[in-house]
């Protein structure tokens, strides 16, 4: 091979790994909270989120609930390992993170957590132009409490929350697991986009026999998911001894998956200030806050069950 030739080759093969290097870097950088095990909803969360190739998960945080045993975000932790690792049989996977069982006892003192020290230092070489989205489908202490124990991380990341009953607040699960919690996240400047409760309701409803037919015989992860869900609709939504299935139940946290893959529409409005029952007293004109209004479901749906085939085509899982 003569020296110009071996430039030539040498050129090629650094183009051909800019151009890998630049795809890579296409992905959407995320972490997730996630207080899984509460409900069915988170478990489809993370399997969407860790088999979706246009996300870059660099780590997921358990959050507490008061649906879970003591101490709760280690409950949490303890099924989020065992869905990650079993259920979607992934032998390599980003960091699973305990985050804190306990809410805030006030707005001005963080609640110290694996989960806290995880999101400052990961989010450490992001700024205002890069963004790392984190995702919060649970209580909001972990991001919170990284907030107050190094405001600077406002500068690095952006919140999506699946949260409240509307653009008014309201007394949603997530919120008022932590109210202080999400004090501190709505007086603080990091950018957030919130996913209400009742957009939830009407975009992400799932009947049971559309669950049945979507989810049982999609390979093992659909198997499972449809397992989730027919426990707890029998437990939680069906009509004890009586015979009705017309009533669907709601696959909720996906709603913050529909805005990372621009499955959503949105409008930002000003910044609300929030009273202890989590209700709005006032709004700050001078901040905003993006409230997601619709999400398209038939494209959700398809998209998952495309991500979901895709990964169990090549792969025997238990």
């Amino acid at each position: 091979m003569t020296r110009w030739t071996r430039l030539l080759s040498l050129l090629a093969t650094s183009l051909l790994l800019g151009v890998t290097a630049k795809a890579a870097d296409t992905r959407t950088p995320v972490v997730l909270s996630t207080d899984i095990g509460n409900e069915i909803d988170d478990q489809w969360a993370v399997a969407y989120l860790l088999l979706q190739e246009r996300l870059h998960v660099l780590g997921i945080l358990s959050a507490h609930a008061p649906s879970l045993p003591s101490p709760a975000a280690h409950a949490s932790f303890c099924i989020l390992t065992e869905v990650v690792e079993q259920r979607l049989g992934l032998r390599t996977h980003p960091p699973l993170i305990e985050g804190g069982s306990l809410p805030l006892e006030d707005i001005r003192r963080p609640q110290g957590s694996a989960a806290v020290n995880f999101l400052i230092k990961i989010s450490s070489t992001f700024s205002k132009a890069n963004r790392l989205s984190v995702l919060v489908i649970g209580a909001g202490t972990d991001v919170a409490s990284a907030i107050l124990t190094d405001p600077s991380i406002v500068d690095r990341i952006r919140i999506v929350q699946m949260g409240f009953i509307d653009e008014k607040g309201g007394d949603e699960y997530n919120i008022l697991n932590d109210v202080r919690a999400e004090q501190v996240i709505l007086n603080s400047a990091v950018p957030l986009v919130i996913g209400p409760a009742s957009v939830c309701r009407r975009d992400l409803a799932m009947t049971y026999d559309h669950a049945r037919t979507y989810l049982a015989e999609r390979g093992p992860i659909g198997a499972w998911l449809w397992d989730e869900y027919r426990n707890w609709y029998f437990r939680n939504v069906k009509p004890l001894r009586v015979e009705d299935f017309s009533k669907p139940w709601y696959i909720w946290d996906d709603i913050t998956l529909a805005y990372l893959l621009g499955m959503t529409e949105q409008h930002t409005g000003p910044r609300p200030h929030m009273r202890d029952d989590a209700t709005f007293d006032s709004f700050d004109s001078s901040r905003s806050v993006t409230w997601i209004t619709r999400v398209d479901q038939a494209r959700l749906w398809a998209d998952f069950a495309q991500v979901v085939d895709r990964y169990q085509r090549p792969k025997q899982i238990r």
